[in-house]
């Protein structure tokens, strides 16, 4: 597996740093945050893997944060929290969290419970990396290169092209990525594709309107085609 990006969010300074020395230590790549408005922020830096969050914080709780995180993209999170209420647990795995883990925390289960979330949402994108031309594809990273730039791609995004490049050449049609890409979900709509194509598009093509690597199928659904530019020879070249 490679070096997952974790972001902790937690108001107390002490364990917030101790905690990410130790998660740095054994090999994560971890960005904190003290509370709810800076963690929003560094969700606009870079997308993390998963999310590490306290519930008991001031200004917006975690219950809060976990919201408005879910909103932007399905990144899964891990709630570290000093209340020990069934109903709270409950409500939290329902809504918004993977796992939930009471303080005072075993650190070693901690960890285990880290890599048990992040290698089922490994299992769940099989492609490592695809060429196709002026654009390279990395889903497990959540990263693309678009004409030799890094671009960040949010969870649903990286699962969304790892469904069509696991179909090429073949289109892949809504239905299938529904049920693939928004498994989990009890009201997975149309609505979402066509949204994520959008968003793909603006992030990936080199003009969104004229699409050359995510195009829509004429039989319905969509799919991935490579593409290479190839520039006009300069005049008198032979």
């Amino acid at each position: 597996m490679s070096e997952a990006r974790l972001l902790l969010v937690d108001d107390d300074p002490a364990h917030l740093d101790a905690l990410a020395e130790r998660l740095s230590g054994d090999g994560f790549d971890v960005i904190g945050a003290a509370s709810g408005s800076e963690a929003l922020e560094r969700l606009d830096v870079a997308w993390p893997d998963l999310v590490i969050l306290d519930l008991m914080m001031p200004e917006m709780d975690g219950q809060t944060l976990a919201g408005r995180i879910k909103r932007r993209a399905d990144i899964p999170i891990l709630v570290l929290s000093a209340v020990v209420a069934a109903d709270s647990k409950a409500d939290l795995i329902a809504h918004f969290a993977e796992d939930y883990v009471t303080k005072p925390y075993d650190y070693a289960e901690l960890v285990a419970r880290i890599r048990r979330v992040l290698r089922r949402l490994q299992d769940q994108i099989p492609v490592e990396e695809l060429a196709l031309g002026d654009l390279t594809l990395i889903p497990r990273k959540r990263e693309a290169i678009v004409r030799g730039e890094r671009v960040s791609l949010s969870p649903t995004e990286s699962r969304f092209l790892a469904t069509l490049a696991a179909g090429m050449p073949k289109a892949v049609s809504t239905d299938q990525l529904l049920s693939k890409v928004w498994a989990d979900s009890d009201a997975a709509d149309p609505a979402y594709v066509w949204v994520t194509v959008r968003r793909l598009r603006q992030k990936l093509e080199l003009d969104p309107d004229d699409p050359r690597h995510l195009l829509t199928d004429p039989a319905g659904g969509y799919r991935l085609v490579p593409w290479e530019h190839h520039a006009e020879p300069n005049p008198g070249e032979s």
